[in-house]
């Protein structure tokens, strides 16, 4: 699609007008909320630093408590031994900090002292456990806020063992103070937290440790009330990835496996946000005690920006972790960047309306100017008619151009008359599809269509079919810049194949872009036809004298080798007669007379078969072993298989009788075999095969002969007189066995195996079924 000159200004001035708008509305959109989101983080990573520090000023009288009362007891100033001092001391504690849901003491032997807090019969309880060797005994004792006695019991069940307690045993392993993992107190079922420390002897021994239980839900109250934007939420983590603190507790606390009250994880918790922004996190231990983590997510298609303030356990036992939506902070600012942005366009558009009517004007002499050429191209204008006085460079151009169409006209005349009167069928073809743009009249007459026909085709649409590669070879000559001469097989409009001569030439533009390629083409089928038959004849001749002189050859052969072999069987036989007489025959003198005979009779056989073949006769038929004429005729054929380095297997099978010429079946596996061996012997091969195979097929015995070489040309009809695949061949040798297998009532043929192999096959009726 093609856009004029005007819509083009136009389309540019709004462009770059809607770019200038819009990189300024980006530009003071990205460093605004760049500003603002590093205001957002430093106002979050604030609210977890203020979070933190409330925290650990919730938890410092815990600390200062537990560090009193082990200076007083280590200092002797009050006696670890004495219940009621230790009661007076951990209740003072009690009462000067409110958070305090009890305190505790408990020695190496098992003793223990605990004050806490009670909601029935007097505002505190303090719990004394004595154990003795033999005897553990536990007071129970209610005080009010004066430390007056309200209530007073025994409890004979209590079996309380403070050494048996995660916060003792953490004490004693540590030797330092401890918090412990936060848990669901059991009494109060409220989130909360010990801290404890050892008391030391003077010389280095454990004499107990000092506890104190902390309810943590003032923190979560603390957490609700933060303001993180208009959404935002702040939690605290355990070492372990369990909520303990969140603006909503009810969330916190979930049922056990043991039934028990406890921590939500935070992979678990029904705060999806929390989730997702936190989920991931590793065990908090693992987190330096000063880095912050800070990170953005999308949730539900809304981003986030989250960090993290990991703890210490001797610092604050627990992190801060911290969520808000970052629309919380940039919402604003890009409501402003969507209403830029509308802005932009509206001016963009403005300009652009503008801008064409500008460009309008200022292409209208163009668009004059355009027209004229096209009429003055077409004959329809002078010289004089096109010229404009509007732009000088415009005049400059239409006079150029005015000679340029000139010039045109007056080659395209020559070209012309050149192309349509030349002898020879010319054509005009596209280098990119093969497409005819224009052709003579003699190419027309040649091929059979009209020039109307011919250039709604292309060169590929009159290629052979055998010949298909053409078109892409023409391509690729042609796209190369090379010359194109070939001579191929093309189809006229009936149906009749043609040899034409084509040469071609590729013409490219001023730029060097292909034009068209101007090719000659030259009927060449009454010269191909011509050469085909003298050569058929010379061929022919060539074969039929070979053929007669090879008849008169064998038939001078046949009676002089007969003779011989027959005198040679007749003195084998006389000899076999003398060595029998002996008293003791020499048996392996018996099998070499005896070979002898069946090789004699055998040669001669042979003879009489070859002077039957010559007077055309058929022979003499009978039933007969195949497997050992096999073995016979290949001990024949192995000298001059290892002559030429080739191995021949054969692994002899059981099979029926077969009925034919036994002597004829025998030259069939001679030619098959040694047609083998030359076709291995021809190239040089690592594997220098033939295997020999016979099957029962149905009524017949089937031979395979299968060799190792380079397989047979497709283009060689094998089984034709004269048709010969090697270089030197008469072509005799598989016609003579198919017809000797015809003969013989069977069938032979050729079928190609892997890697280009080669396999013969022909087939033999079985005795029986005769």
């Amino acid at each position: 699609m093609k856009f004029s000159l005007g819509a083009i200004l136009a389309i540019w001035l709004s462009g770059l007008q809607f770019v200038a708008v819009l990189s300024v509305v980006s530009f003071n959109y990205i460093s605004s909320e760049r500003v603002l989101l590093d205001h957002a983080t430093a106002l979050i990573s604030e609210v977890g630093q203020s979070s933190k520090e409330y925290s650990r000023g919730f938890l410092e009288p815990a600390v200062r408590a537990t560090n009193l009362a082990k200076r007083l007891i280590e200092n002797n100033l009050v006696s670890n031994s004495d219940p009621i001092e230790l009661e007076k001391l951990l209740f003072q504690q009690m009462q000067v900090v409110p958070q305090f849901s009890g305190m505790y003491y408990g020695d190496e032997q098992g003793n223990f002292v605990y004050v806490m807090r009670s909601e029935i019969h007097a505002e505190f309880r303090t719990k004394i456990v004595h154990r003795d060797e033999d005897t553990i005994s536990t007071e129970l004792i209610w005080r009010d806020k004066n430390y007056k006695i309200v209530k007073y019991e025994i409890d004979k069940t209590d079996r309380f063992d403070p050494r048996g307690r995660p916060w003792y045993r953490g004490v004693k392993s540590e030797r330092s103070f401890i918090w412990t993992a936060p848990y669901i107190f059991f009494s109060s079922q409220r989130p909360g937290i010990t801290a404890a420390t050892p008391v030391i002897s003077s010389n280095d021994q454990l004499k107990g440790a000092i506890g104190v239980d902390i309810e943590i839900d003032e923190i979560s109250g603390f957490l609700s009330n933060l303001e993180i934007g208009q959404t935002g939420v702040a939690m605290a983590l355990s070492s372990d990835r369990n909520v303990i603190a969140h603006p909503k507790s009810d969330l916190i606390k979930v049922n056990g496996s043991s039934g028990a009250l406890e921590f939500v994880n935070i992979d678990e918790i029904e705060d999806l946000v929390a989730r997702k922004a936190f989920g991931n996190l590793p065990n908090l231990n693992d987190v330096g005690s000063k880095q912050e983590i800070e990170s953005e997510f999308i949730y539900n298609d809304g981003k986030f920006a989250s960090i993290l303030i990991p703890g210490h356990i001797h610092d604050l036992p627990w992190s801060i972790a911290i969520y808000a939506p970052l629309s919380d902070f940039i919402g604003g600012i890009e409501e402003n960047r969507t209403r830029n942005i509308w802005i932009a366009i509206f001016i963009a558009l403005t300009t652009g309306l503008i801008g064409l009517k500008i460009a309008n004007k200022i292409n209208q002499p163009i668009r004059d100017f355009a027209a004229r050429a096209g009429l003055l191209a077409s004959g329809k204008l002078t010289r004089s008619e096109i010229k404009l006085e509007t732009y000088p460079e415009l005049e400059e151009a239409s006079e150029t151009l005015a000679n340029e169409i000139a010039q045109r006209k007056t080659f395209e005349r020559v070209y012309g008359h050149t192309f349509a009167l030349a002898s020879r069928g010319m054509a005009q073809i596209s280098p990119k599809d093969g497409r005819f743009i224009r052709v003579n009249s003699q190419l027309a007459e040649i091929l059979g269509f009209s020039t109307e026909e011919m250039v709604e085709m292309s060169i590929s649409d009159i290629l052979h079919a055998e010949d298909a590669d053409t078109y892409t070879s023409f391509q690729n000559i042609m796209n190369n810049g090379y010359e194109y001469n070939q001579e191929k097989r093309y189809v006229r409009k009936n149906g009749d194949v043609i040899w034409l001569q084509v040469n071609a030439i590729l013409i490219r533009d001023q730029l060097g872009k292909p034009m068209y390629a101007v090719a000659t083409m030259d009927d060449k089928t009454e010269q191909k036809t011509a050469e085909s038959k003298i050569s058929d004849l010379s061929r022919d001749l060539s074969h039929f004298a070979r053929v007669n002189m090879m008849g008169q050859m064998a038939e001078g052969l046949a009676h002089e080798l007969n003779q011989p072999l027959t005198s040679i069987t007749q003195n084998v036989d006389a000899a076999l007669l003398t060595v029998k007489e002996q008293t003791k025959p020499d048996p392996e003198l018996v099998d070499i007379l005896q070979d002898m005979d069946r090789q004699a009779h055998h040669g001669a056989e042979i003879i009489r078969a070859l002077r039957g073949l010559v007077r055309k006769d058929e022979g003499q038929q009978a039933s007969f072993s195949i497997t050992e004429l096999l073995e016979q005729t290949l001990q024949l054929l192995n000298p001059e298989a290892r002559e030429h380095g080739v191995a021949i297997s054969f692994v002899a099978t059981k099979n029926p009788n077969v009925f034919g010429n036994r002597v004829q079946i025998a030259q069939v596996i001679m030619n098959l075999t040694r047609n083998a061996i030359e076709a291995v012997d021809v190239v040089d091969l690592d594997v220098r095969e033939i295997s020999i195979e016979t099957a029962r097929a149905g009524n017949f015995i089937e031979v395979h002969v299968i060799d190792t070489g380079p397989g047979i040309d497709p283009g060689v009809d094998l089984f034709a007189q004269f048709e010969s695949s090697k270089k030197d061949g008469m072509g005799l040798g598989l016609s003579l066995s198919r017809t000797l297998i015809e003969a013989n009532n069977g069938t032979i043929w050729y079928e190609p195996k892997e890697n280009g192999r080669s396999k013969f096959c022909f087939t033999i009726p079985i005795a029986s079924l005769n």
